[in-house]
């Protein structure tokens, strides 16, 4: 009990004081919670991946397209089971601002590949019977206020001209890493205006996407794959689709590792502040801890005191810190838009927050703790300060 009242009143003895400590905290909390909850969202297309899964694209560049006549010798391929296909559209709505991802895909092949993208039965089927009609994911749709029977014009931009689609369906994730932000529509009513317009582009996609029984026979799947297309007009590339999205992250590598390091430092700065604040408060009590000791108390009291005190600070900010984070990561994804396919504040970031306030407290106090352990009760007294 008596710890306890001695703790409240020396946390609060100097309100100016804590406060600035609380905010510098809170900020470095906020920070650290952000950055990695960033750096988690570039990899969350790599761990929303599923292992039965091959991508195969061309070996020469991802821009490069290969021939739709590949997909009936990928499905002689020993251990593969089915195969579907993608092409980017590449269009844009209103402004390039309001970027988000369109594909053009095998509608049935690929609605059974992923079946992560849920959609009601009424609404499937009438996306499938409308070659015009598209699926948009519950996030996109928010965002513009789409609803099911909306028409949504693009313009093409890998595909020119204008088109016009028709909402058909609105899909949701089964799981909170699923992208809700694409939109897919017919691969079939691209290729049927290219053959119009220019047939030399028509019966070409971008990626096959191939599904296999056996996780662990996917290296052997991707090497007769691309054994089987050695010395083509058109050679592949065949990896795993976490191997595939983790493409696109190597190319932003730097970035992440200087945010993690950022995020680290963030950290390291408010160790040193805090600690700094500990120092000081340690200094002005000397004579105070030297009274509890001459009354009887021992130096694990007083060392147990510095260390209580610093924990408060430390948890009252760090909570702080941590309820913030979560409506400011909500404000971040609205500015950010479609830059990450999910974006959210997981448990471990929290963890990681939560640790990092406590070592920033633990470590604050451990050096005055030290020092007013090891304070002699004459010296003390004398002390003025």
């Amino acid at each position: 009990m008596l710890l306890t009242r001695l703790l409240l009143r020396n946390s609060f003895r100097h309100p100016l004081r804590t406060g600035l400590t609380l905010v510098g905290l809170v900020v470095a909390v906020c920070a650290f919670g952000l950055l990695r909850t960033i750096v988690e969202a570039w990899y969350a297309g790599a761990e929303a991946s599923s292992a039965t899964r091959l991508v195969v694209r061309n070996a020469t560049s991802l821009t490069v397209p290969l021939p739709l006549a590949y997909a009936e010798r990928l499905r002689a391929v020993d251990g593969v089971e089915t195969v579907t296909w993608s092409n980017w559209f590449g269009g844009v709505y209103v402004s390039e601002r309001n970027f988000f991802p369109q594909f053009a895909v095998d509608g049935p092949g690929y609605l059974a590949m992923y079946p992560e993208f849920v959609v009601g039965d009424e609404e499937r089927l009438a996306w499938l019977r409308d070659r015009r009609g598209v699926l948009v994911g519950r996030q996109l749709a928010e965002r513009f206020g789409w609803q099911v029977g909306d028409t949504v014009p693009l313009r093409g931009t890998i595909y020119p001209g204008t088109w016009s689609f028709t909402v058909r369906g609105i899909y949701r994730g089964a799981d909170p890493g699923t992208d809700e932000k694409q939109m897919l529509l017919h691969w079939q009513t691209v290729n049927e205006t290219l053959r119009q317009r220019s047939g030399r582009r028509a019966d070409q996609v971008g990626v096959f996407v191939v599904g296999i029984r056996d996780p662990a026979a996917a290296a052997a799947v991707a090497e007769r794959i691309d054994a089987q297309f050695a010395n083509s007009l058109a050679e592949t590339r065949t990896e795993t689709e976490r191997a595939f999205q983790l493409g696109f992250v190597a190319m932003s590598e730097a970035i992440l590792v200087a945010l993690q390091a950022v995020s680290l430092i963030i950290v390291v700065i408010i160790m040193a502040v805090m600690a700094n604040t500990m120092t000081m408060t340690a200094r002005e009590r000397t004579a105070e801890y030297a009274t509890l000791k001459a009354l009887g108390f021992t130096p694990g009291f007083v060392v147990r005191l510095l260390f209580a005190e610093s924990l408060l600070v430390a948890a009252i900010g760090g909570a702080i810190g941590i309820a913030l984070t979560l409506p400011l990561a909500a404000a971040f994804q609205g500015l950010a838009g479609s830059i990450f396919s999910s974006f959210r504040v997981s448990a471990g970031t929290i963890a990681l927050q939560a640790g990092a306030a406590l070592a920033v407290g633990l470590a604050a106090a451990a050096w005055p703790a030290w020092r007013a352990g090891r304070l002699d009760i004459v010296g003390g007294l004398r002390h003025v300060g």
